[in-house]
């Protein structure tokens, strides 16, 4: 009897719930894919000094400040470029601002400028 009644409950529960929900986001869209919803371009960039350069993966290796937006301390690694260009662009021991993001499951540097 007693499962009777808890099974009771929880099915009353499951049946009832749609006519207590609140309709406070009614109109909003939430079609948005998760890699769409990036930070604008204009987001924050951390300092870098770039410590290594290999073109050929269109990697480099950057000793940076703490990256919020990722969730990562300061430490020294190297990254994927998200164009090859950037690479061309800077050498070893430039000091340069970095926007990284993750990418399809890859932390990918998406915005490298030079610092003079």
């Amino acid at each position: 009897m007693k499962k009777m009644i808890v099974a009771y409950t929880a099915f009353a529960a499951v049946v009832a719930a749609p006519a207590f929900a609140d309709d406070g986001m009614a109109g909003m869209s939430m079609s948005g894919k998760p890699s769409a919803m990036k930070a604008p371009s204009g987001a924050a960039m951390t300092d870098a000094e770039v410590k290594n350069v290999d073109a050929a993966a269109g990697m480099v290796t950057l000793k940076h400040g703490a990256l919020e937006n990722v969730g990562m301390p300061p430490m020294t690694m190297a990254f994927k470029v998200k164009d090859a260009d950037m690479v061309k662009r800077v050498h070893e021991g430039d000091k340069v601002k970095v926007r990284v993001e993750n990418v399809n499951g890859t932390l990918t540097v998406v915005a490298m400028e030079r610092q003079l």
